[in-house]
């Protein structure tokens, strides 16, 4: 695998602390490759749209802090990609709010196949660790990409259900990638990688866990699939972060069905009281998307939930021939 490297100047502008994702992507877009240290702070203020008064202007020290970035990714064989880079997963262009730069372990998801989010809360159930587990194995098996946060509980399970088939998985990092969180998973995140898949962040190298940084890339984990499943998820779990931010891009949210009723399902069964679908096995999935169909959206209207229903009776009847044997991720990638 040929390694690719941001510009340097995307790289420094990575490291600028006062501007959001997209002010950072419209200056990237203004410079180009042009140096930092030929701008003035008022130049930035005219590109970015907004007054920057009593910020730190320091192009040297971030040009500095970019050369170490480089430095590290070069030395374990890690990637940039900044937005305007040829290999920045296109899917990812079309949301709301892109990041500016991933950093990445090992390899990006395939972008010409699918990729689903499996999602759930750290502390599931047997149930749902299980049912994790089942479809990290099942998507796999199907040569779809399993995305996840390589968190403890149903993440690690969709990733471990995917590596189990020798399926491709990627995680996306709420910390930079110079190290693993929690600490206990660094042994899997090097399994992903050596399978074939990876790992990302778009934090710099040691940026360090906080509260906001899980959230936020909560929705660069949606952003990169076409679907979201969430397992198992409380009220108030990270996962229906997740999924807020696939119902925003207009992207499909499941909601596990083994798994409805538990002790720790309050969010999930919510989700699914708004519409979101149902799911028995991942074959439910592919055959959504080969049909066009199973497209979720922020509100759900009563016909909208009928509709719903109607569907979930006919898979009831159709599931023994279907789970276990859907189509191909061939066949699912011709309707992405």
């Amino acid at each position: 695998m040929v390694n690719s490297m941001a510009s340097g100047a995307a790289m420094a502008i990575a490291r600028m602390p006062y501007l959001s994702a997209r002010e950072r992507i419209r200056l990237l877009g203004a410079v180009g490759t042009a140096p930092l240290a030929s701008l003035r702070l008022g130049d930035v203020e005219r590109i970015v749209g907004r007054s920057l008064h009593g910020a730190a202007w320091d192009p040297l020290s971030w040009a500095a802090e970019a050369e170490r970035d480089a430095s590290y990714l070069d030395g374990v064989g890690g990637s940039s990609f900044s937005y305007y880079d040829p290999g920045y997963p296109a899917i990812l262009r079309e949301t709301a709010r892109p990041p500016f730069m991933l950093y990445v372990r090992g390899r990006l998801p395939d972008q010409g196949r699918p990729s689903v989010a499996i999602v759930g809360t750290r502390f599931p159930t047997g149930r749902g660790l299980d049912a994790a587990a089942a479809l990290g194995m099942e998507a796999g098996a199907a040569g779809v990409w399993v995305v996840s946060g390589l968190a403890r509980g149903i993440d690690s399970a969709a990733h471990r259900g995917a590596l189990a088939v020798r399926g491709a998985t990627f995680a996306v990092l709420g910390r930079g990638i110079d190290a693993v969180y929690p600490a206990s998973n660094k042994e899997l995140a090097s399994r992903i990688v050596a399978s074939g898949g990876g790992f990302a962040s778009e934090y710099p190298p040691g940026t360090l866990p906080s509260r906001w940084t899980f959230p936020e890339r909560n929705r660069i984990l949606a952003g990169l699939c076409r679907s979201t499943v969430v397992v198992e998820a409380p009220g108030g779990s990270g996962a229906l972060i997740s999924a807020a931010f696939a119902l925003e891009e207009g992207r499909d949210v499941y909601v596990v069905a083994s798994c409805m009723g538990g002790i720790r399902s309050a969010g999930s069964d919510s989700l699914a009281a708004d519409g979101a679908v149902t799911l028995s096995c991942f074959g439910d999935i592919i055959e959504d998307w080969r049909d066009g169909r199973g497209r979720s959206t922020l509100t759900l209207r009563r016909g909208a939930r009928n509709r719903r229903s109607r569907r979930r009776l006919a898979r009831s009847r159709r599931g023994a021939s279907r789970c276990g044997h859907g189509p191909s991720a061939e066949q699912a990638s011709r309707s992405t």
